[in-house]
């Protein structure tokens, strides 16, 4: 079966194919495919799959989204981790907010990465994502949850908000991620060590059962019928724990 895949920009062709195609090999290698293809001079790339039954068709479903991102600028290695069930690919277009005028996308882009890239490294140290920027798009890629956090603060970068706003955004929702993952954690911690219905309070307890024990015998001696000398006999007899002990007045 024959794939076509979303075209690569030319000044990224060379990144997927790599040395000898080296690149391009990886990538099939871990798709499990049969080969790729990849035209040199117009970036349009298809892959051939081999019969059903010999490929995952879940890396079949995530393949356009790893050659998306290398062409979007994101390393090789990094968009191999995409065929990952539990990474994901976000794309933002900046002509969503500011249309097709140049000047404006660079203005954005700019926002987006801030003064020596700090803004960019910061969103990306708060949300576990990669981040890259290419032409008018914005490329993420990560897991579900950091993956969401980090659109938002470049959709907020890209509508206006200030540097300052969004990074406190990402703080406190990276605060509110780590105490529900503690509060999971706990949950699971209990349910763990839960033993059940059927286990008793007095087992919970160090010492509780002989004190029962103790008050059970009391509570029975003086219920003791005197005229029957089994009764009399049986309570006359010393539990493991009693001892008798002679003293002087």
């Amino acid at each position: 079966m024959r794939q076509t895949l979303p075209r690569v920009p030319k000044d990224r062709i060379a990144v997927l194919i790599g040395s000898k195609g080296a690149t391009v090999k990886a990538l099939r290698d871990a798709a499990g495919c049969q080969r790729i293809e990849v035209d040199s001079d117009s970036g349009d790339v298809e892959v051939v799959w081999g019969e059903s039954g010999t490929y995952d068709p879940i890396r079949a479903m995530k393949l356009p989204d790893v050659i998306k991102a290398i062409g979007r600028g994101i390393t090789p290695n990094s968009a191999l981790r995409l065929l990952d069930d539990n990474h994901f690919f976000e794309m933002v277009d900046l002509r969503d907010f500011v249309g097709k005028r140049s000047n404006q996308q660079r203005r954005i882009r700019a926002r987006i990465i801030g003064r020596e890239g700090k803004i960019r490294t910061r969103i990306e140290q708060l949300t576990n994502t990669e981040i890259s920027i290419y032409n008018s798009t914005v490329v993420i890629i990560g897991e579900e949850e950091g993956l969401y956090s980090a659109r938002q603060a470049i959709e907020m970068l890209a509508g206006g908000s200030e540097h300052g706003s969004v990074i406190h955004f990402l703080e406190k929702d990276r605060r509110r991620a780590r105490l529900q993952g503690r509060a999971l954690e706990m949950i699971e911690e209990k349910e763990g060590t839960y033993v059940g219905s059927s286990q008793r309070f007095e087992d919970l307890v160090p010492g509780l059962d002989l004190a029962a024990e103790r008050r059970n015998r009391r509570m029975k001696a003086s219920q003791v019928d005197p005229s029957n000398p089994d009764e009399v006999e049986e309570v006359m007899e010393l539990a493991e724990d009693e001892s008798i002990v002679w003293e002087e007045e």
